[in-house]
């Protein structure tokens, strides 16, 4: 069993320098006794997910981090938010209705565009942090986490239940969907995939031992998984079997997204991103300089892509992916 942070950038939570957290907890007396704490370097701190509304761009990280931009990510505004949780995934239902999720199980809630959250769950004595959020629709939702966490609500993310999808307690650390099925990238080769909605689940087990982190569906029972140690694999029939692709990397790889124009884009550890330009067949490397590992990434409305990982926010042009 891989310990409780699983996913790759969760264990650079842990590694604050010591006179930061010193200074941080000189400021926490004058906030909430569990609210997060106004950070002007905010931007440069651990993030781990970013999602965009429209054309506003929401990211969340370390110290209960929650960080709204409305210019395509060249300024931002650091939310009150009341937990101090590191926070790993954040999804919207529509502009106004989002969740959080993060360590001690936490949940946030906002219904005002992400101005404003409420807790709304947490279970600090689990220890199972949570890794992915998911809504079907404006009042179902899940979150998963680690060693086997599943979250349900059926009110809009007011209330939770827990429920367990398997005898294992795997790491569940991503949804995705796939039309009418469901998938959880797990850890241990683990592939879990669900026919109705998240009803009941199937186990999978793709031709790898290690962790998945992250996949997408491209439509037609094709699927690109993909995780530690630069593994990527694809299914052209629904997840029954799997085809390996070469990724040119041993970076652990950590999230995708699907452009405008249809480019694929893997995020990775140690500056790694992959570019697909032919629905996932095969990728180009692309590594930054600084090395410092990505966690996630969205389009902006004006095409640029904006990042988050180690190094906080950064701005990225497409020219800079056609380059090795």
């Amino acid at each position: 069993m891989n310990t409780v942070l699983t996913r790759p950038l969760f264990m650079l939570a842990t590694l604050l320098p010591g006179v930061i957290a010193c200074l941080l907890l000189l400021v926490a007396p004058l906030q909430a006794e569990d609210a997060s704490v106004p950070a002007p370097m905010a931007t440069k701190s651990l993030l781990l997910d970013i999602q965009r509304i429209d054309s506003t761009l929401i990211a969340v990280g370390e110290w209960g981090h929650i960080l709204i931009s409305e210019d395509n990510g060249k300024s931002w505004q650091q939310m009150q938010v009341p937990s101090r949780a590191t926070l790993t995934s954040v999804a919207f239902f529509d502009r106004q209705h989002g969740l959080a999720v993060g360590h001690d199980q936490t949940i946030l809630r906002t219904d005002d565009g992400g101005q404003s959250w409420q807790k709304v769950y947490e279970d600090i004595e689990a220890e199972q942090p949570l890794f992915d959020v998911l809504y079907l629709n404006a009042e179902h939702a899940y979150a998963i986490g680690a060693y086997g966490a599943f979250l349900e609500t059926l009110d809009g993310g007011k209330s939770w239940r827990y429920r367990a999808i398997s005898e294992d307690d795997m790491h569940l650390n991503q949804l995705i969907v796939d039309g009418n099925r469901l998938f959880i990238a797990a850890e241990a080769g683990t592939l879990y995939r669900s026919n109705d909605n998240g009803e009941s689940w199937e186990t999978l087990a793709p031709p790898y031992h290690g962790s998945f982190f992250s996949g997408l569906s491209l439509g037609g029972d094709t699927l690109l998984l993909f995780g530690l140690r630069g593994n990527l694999f694809r299914s052209e029939d629904g997840g029954d079997s799997w085809t390996k692709l070469d990724s040119g990397t041993e970076a652990s790889l950590t999230n995708i997204l699907k452009l405008a124009d249809s480019t694929l884009v893997i995020t990775g550890l140690g500056g790694v991103l992959l570019v697909s330009s032919d629905a996932g067949k095969t990728f180009t490397t692309h590594q930054e300089n600084d090395r410092k590992g990505f966690s996630a990434l969205i389009e902006a409305a004006d095409g640029t892509l904006v990042t988050v990982g180690e190094a906080g926010i950064k701005r990225l042009t497409r020219d800079s992916l056609s380059r090795p």
